[in-house]
């Protein structure tokens, strides 16, 4: 019997998820949600109501669910954890804050190194202590090959890593410590500045559809100028190409361990408010913290 379908207010959610610390929408880019459907049977005449699952209707202004219920992890899900931050590259007023906001939503504190980093033994007394690095490149080289010791030993126990860069030369330190981990490189100094939605077959930009990352993100910013990876050893899978094909981020998961790799740093102090970054920064955090291996070690207490 054909049927038209009539929606109707009535909203209930599926709780179901991965993991406690998750979401019920994780993994999933278009996020859902239950609504009561009133049927018409073009047959009998009859009206009956049943429960159908339909794209969230509660949307921002650039075409995402809108709520922290539709990010990947709960908030206050890592509350304890640390991020520890080598911010090298602080131009441009880029202080950090709105990333380091956002972060605290889902309960991570921030711990910065600004403009230089610290010895490698202090680096490593703090990473001891944290369950993530990120690194933001600048124009010269700043970390030397006992820094990039102490964060392989951190990356290789399975803490993740995230590796920002920028448009040549904002990728000294990135190239530096991606070539000792994974043997990829950045390059590039060309114009982004688009919103980009899901990668097939007729699009040159876009990002991977259902990946932990991307949950509830339909459409994303992809930085103003940014640089291309670069991975001949084929480590990376990618996850955001931009408006011109090229691939902007990579992950690593394999063998328990995780990292990200960026060429638009810019997204974390310009136009933060365009599409999706918020989220995007969070669930980049959250897919780090690399539950999967670690367990409720890394969860908040509210969480366990």
């Amino acid at each position: 019997m054909k049927k038209i379908f009539f929606l109707v207010a009535g909203i209930a959610f599926s709780f179901q998820s991965y993991y406690a610390q998750y979401n019920s929408c994780a993994a999933k880019s278009v996020v859902t949600e239950s609504k009561r459907v009133k049927v018409l049977d073009e047959v009998t005449g009859d009206y009956s109501y049943e429960q159908q699952e339909v794209p969230v209707q509660q949307r921002d202004n650039f075409g995402n669910a809108s709520g922290n219920q539709y990010d990947l992890a709960v908030d206050g899900a890592f509350e304890g954890q640390t991020i520890v931050v080598l911010h090298l590259y602080t131009g441009e007023n880029f202080d950090f804050e709105a990333p380091k906001k956002a972060l605290a939503e889902k309960g991570f504190s921030v711990y910065r190194y600004i403009n230089n980093p610290p010895s490698p033994e202090e680096l490593k007394k703090s990473l001891d202590k944290a369950c993530q690095l990120w690194v933001i490149s600048t124009t010269t080289q700043r970390l030397n090959d006992e820094h990039a010791k102490v964060i392989k030993e951190f990356f290789d126990s399975g803490r993740g890593v995230y590796i920002w860069g920028d448009n040549d030369p904002y990728h000294a330190d990135a190239d530096f410590l991606s070539k000792k981990l994974l043997g990829t490189t950045m390059s590039g100094y060309y114009t982004g500045s688009k919103n980009v939605t899901f990668k097939d077959f007729d699009t040159k930009g876009g990002m991977v559809k259902n990946h932990l990352i991307t949950t509830g993100l339909e459409y994303v910013f992809e930085g103003i100028t940014i640089s291309q990876l670069h991975d001949p050893n084929q480590q990376l899978t990618p996850l955001i190409w931009s408006s011109d094909g090229n691939v902007v981020t990579g992950i690593y998961e394999r063998d328990g361990k995780r990292l990200i790799i960026d060429g638009g740093f810019t997204r974390l102090y310009c136009n933060w408010n365009t599409a999706g970054t918020g989220r995007y920064v969070k669930n980049a955090a959250a897919w780090l913290v690399n539950y999967e291996r670690f367990g409720d070690e890394v969860l908040g207490e509210n969480i366990k």
